[in-house]
């Protein structure tokens, strides 16, 4: 049996309780999740890929979890050029990208991915925003491993983010945990 591998970017997110699962934390933003990510994959490949971790709505309710299963890279803006907002100048990955496992009973959501805290986020195509999933899924889609992405809604992306992010870990952790726990029973491994 090939154990889960549960990512959340930060320590602070996952408050240790996530024992006795397989834990990697990647650290803020695109390019050290898609780092940390590939290489727990080359060292030991998991059944699944679940990431875990807190994020920001104008439109789903602070104190929810979504299951996010379309991921758009929310800074990637190439349209000078004639390229579509949100895709990546000469490469084939689709967008939105669609690479993420829905779950029983949680509302589905597209997360849009920046190296930026999003604190007026306004639209877009995307109704959440992280710093960190759309690299998790990308890299899971190229390495044909599962993927599911269960995001606390910590604060609404708006002037009061910095403020509200911290101050929902806690309650995030607790929420996220018995999100995965409902994702397992459904999605044994």
């Amino acid at each position: 049996m090939t154990l889960p591998l549960i990512v959340f970017a930060l320590e602070s997110e996952s408050r240790g309780l996530f024992a006795p699962h397989r834990v990697l934390h990647t650290g803020v933003g695109k390019v050290n999740a898609a780092h940390a990510l590939t290489k727990a994959i080359d060292a030991e490949r998991p059944g699944v890929v679940i990431n875990l971790g807190s994020a920001g709505s104008a439109v789903h309710a602070a104190g929810s979890v979504v299951a996010c299963t379309a991921f758009v890279q929310r800074d990637m803006d190439v349209t000078p050029l004639g390229f579509a907002p949100h895709a990546t100048p000469f490469d084939a990955t689709p967008v939105p990208l669609v690479y993420g496992h829905p779950v029983p009973g949680l509302p589905e959501a597209t997360c849009g991915t920046g190296d930026r805290f999003e604190t007026a986020h306004t639209g877009g195509g995307y109704d959440i925003v992280d710093m960190e999933a759309f690299a998790l899924a990308l890299v899971c889609q190229r390495e044909d491993v599962p993927f599911a992405c269960l995001k606390y809604i910590s604060d609404g992306a708006d002037g009061a983010a910095a403020q509200d992010w911290g101050k929902a870990l806690e309650d995030g952790a607790a929420k996220l945990r018995a999100a995965l726990g409902d994702f397992l029973r459904a999605f044994p491994i």
